[in-house]
């Protein structure tokens, strides 16, 4: 998946008029290598600063902007303060949901979509398509409800 998705990537920017820098291209890879793991900016930043150490944190805020408007990757809020990013793989990333433990802030995906047949049925009564939806489910994980 890493080299096509990176060659999509690429495909994108340039008919944006940018290109795959090498500051872009180490962001792409942490966010990719971290896949599942929602990690904010801060956490993208120090991860790739560890291999790209003369980037600044305003490149990747920048970046994680661009990558976000060219759909490749999406901005998450999980209610804790800050926004969390992850791939968007395509058809993926709309049939899954998040579980957000209240005491430890762990996310769990979920790859289960029950709302599948709601939103064709909400598509037809409200003459309206849907594109996206998004579901977060709010409770205590494994761990923190013992």
């Amino acid at each position: 998946m890493k080299t096509s998705f990176i060659e999509d990537v690429k495909a994108k920017l340039k008919e944006k008029g940018y290109k795959l820098t090498t500051q872009r291209r180490v962001i792409i890879d942490v966010i990719l290598e971290n896949q599942g793991n929602h990690l904010s900016p801060e956490e993208i930043y120090s991860k790739v600063k560890d291999k790209y150490p003369e980037i600044g944190l305003a490149t990747v805020y920048r970046t994680l902007q661009l990558l976000e408007e060219l759909n490749v990757i999406y901005k998450l809020n999980f209610n804790d303060g800050c926004n969390r990013y992850e791939i968007n793989s395509g058809n993926d990333y709309h049939h899954h949901h998040h579980l957000i433990c209240l005491n430890c802030g762990k996310v769990i995906e979920v790859k289960l979509d029950l709302l599948e047949d709601l939103e064709e049925k909400i598509e037809k009564e409200g003459d309206f398509k849907i594109v996206d939806h998004n579901v977060k489910f709010f409770g205590y994980c494994n761990e923190c409800k013992k």
